[in-house]
């Protein structure tokens, strides 16, 4: 190690006192290192991020925004969590972007965190920076809750290594405590906002590779859920904790236990159903007809197309799945060789047939098959989908970012790179998939526009003919893999051999 009198001989210091040229890094930018950045409402990240369209999804951003500032006229005990759900599709990841916009122009955003658990960054599928990247944006929500939460990081080095609700204690519930007993200021207020808790996947800790009676079980995804929100729970129970949460997720198991009020009758605001509650219909017909307005102007398409009707059917199809209608415009508009007039109409017969169950996602069921075999080969196309989404995932640890670039993954998984196998397989299904142009192969991700596709896929009572086994998708990638291998090693042979 270096020292400060390196080589230095016959000399006298008296009152000697040694500066750090080097202090440690300032307690926030640990903070900050510590942080999902992409879980924040308007990363970079997000930028493609679902909104809900001009003038819909109005009544419910009101009620949550009223939520928020004045509450439900509570007296001694407010309640300070409130659960929005609704089934895959109601659009509860779009409404809190927007909810999340409205809150910050208003200056009432305290934080935000969205989830999820597929094309997109690990910070966001997983617990782990959760309540550290509540704390940052707290610390610039507020400038005394920022010099708390400085001094806390400060004192307790560790911090970062403890479970979530250490972390909370210290960099949250700490801070409002010393604010609150020694800074003469207006109270805080303000919203919390987490959306898709639900996709939120569980850590593990344990060797799973040991065998034998001993071996301890992988983590599963509810129980790191249910750790979430006790320890949201717990904080919103602080006579210190101002700030207004809400969580919005799937209907699961673990969150309909947890916010059922039988279970705990005094702690939650009253949920918010998007598809009991509120009734879409209104939203979609609202969005369908402008999209298909800027459709009409695009193609040059006369004024009454589509014809009322039309719209009607779509919105009764949709049952209250912004997902539907929004996958409809998108095929539609998807750039197919049948102009859009015969795609709608191809729609609409599909809608003709009488429903066979209650279930809602029926109608969204028969149009992504539709769309799935619109593709020259579907069952092959379904194993690019499933691989691009296995990739996507860092099902294997660690997987580089670079091998999720659209490039890499036409290398993995073509046969051929002079045959233009992806415009071949995936060009009819660019409604679904975000497929980025050849210029941007090397940079950017293939991606999907709702995580209902994956789901529907993986369903067989859903998809049908067209699901296909997981054993099925791993040898195709094995075989795909060894291919690309033996061309590599071809292709070096060539190279290295003599003229």
């Amino acid at each position: 190690m270096a020292s400060n009198f390196n080589n230095a001989q016959n000399f006298q210091i008296d009152n000697y006192q040694f500066v750090n040229v080097n202090p440690s890094a300032d307690p926030l930018e640990k903070l900050q290192a510590q942080i999902a950045a992409g879980a924040i409402h308007d990363s970079k990240e997000r930028c493609d991020a679902p909104k809900c369209h001009p003038d819909t999804r109005v009544a419910v951003q009101n009620d949550l925004y009223s939520w928020i500032v004045d509450g439900d006229n509570e007296s001694d005990q407010p309640r300070k969590i409130k659960w929005v759900t609704g089934p895959a599709g109601t659009g509860k990841t779009a409404i809190m972007g927007s909810l999340s916009g409205r809150c910050k122009a208003g200056g009432v955003l305290a934080a935000t965190f969205f989830f999820a658990s597929w094309s997109a960054s690990m910070g966001r599928r997983r617990k782990t920076a959760l309540v550290t990247t509540i704390a940052h944006q707290l610390a610039r929500y507020d400038p005394d809750l920022r010099e708390e939460i400085s001094k806390a990081i400060d004192t307790n080095s560790d911090i970062f290594d403890k479970n979530l609700h250490t972390q909370m204690e210290v960099l949250v519930l700490g801070p409002l405590q010393e604010i609150g007993r020694h800074h003469d200021k207006p109270d805080l207020q303000g919203a919390i906002i987490i959306d898709g808790l639900d996709e939120c996947e569980a850590e593990q800790y344990h060797d799973l590779t040991s065998t034998g009676p001993r071996r301890k079980l992988a983590r599963k995804n509810a129980e790191d859920q249910l750790e979430i929100l006790q320890v949201l729970q717990a904080a919103s129970s602080s006579p210190f904790f101002p700030f207004r949460i809400i969580i919005a997720s799937r209907p699961e198991r673990v969150f309909r236990e947890f916010f059922d009020p039988e279970n705990s009758p005094i702690s939650f605001a009253q949920k918010l159903d998007l598809h009991e509650d509120y009734n879409a219909d209104t939203d979609i017909t609202l969005f369908l007809e402008a999209q298909f307005n800027q459709l009409r102007r695009r193609y040059s398409l006369p004024s009454s197309w589509p014809p009322p009707a039309a719209i009607q059917m779509l919105v009764k199809n949709a049952s209250g799945q912004f997902i539907y209608a929004a996958t409809v415009i998108r095929f539609v508009d998807s750039g197919h060789r049948e102009p859009p007039k015969v795609l709608l109409e191809a729609v609409l017969k599909m809608g003709e047939t009488p429903k066979t169950t209650p279930n809602p996602l029926e109608q969204l069921d028969a149009l992504y098959s539709h769309i799935l075999e619109s593709s020259p080969d579907p069952l092959l196309s379904i194993w690019w989908i499933q691989a691009i989404d296995w990739y996507s995932r860092e099902h294997v640890q660690p997987i580089p970012v670079t091998l999720c670039i659209a490039s890499n993954i036409n290398l993995l998984l073509q046969t051929d790179l002079e045959s233009n196998e992806v415009e071949h397989l995936l060009g009819n299904l660019h409604s679904l998939i975000r497929i980025p142009p050849p210029n941007d192969w090397s940079t950017a991700q293939y991606g999907f526009y709702h995580k209902s596709l994956i789901d529907f896929l993986d369903d067989p009572r859903r998809c049908g003919k067209l699901h296909v086994k997981w054993i099925d998708v791993k040898v195709f990638l094995w075989d795909r893999f060894t291919g690309a291998c033996a061309s590599e090693f071809i292709l070096v042979l060539a190279l290295a051999s003599p003229s």
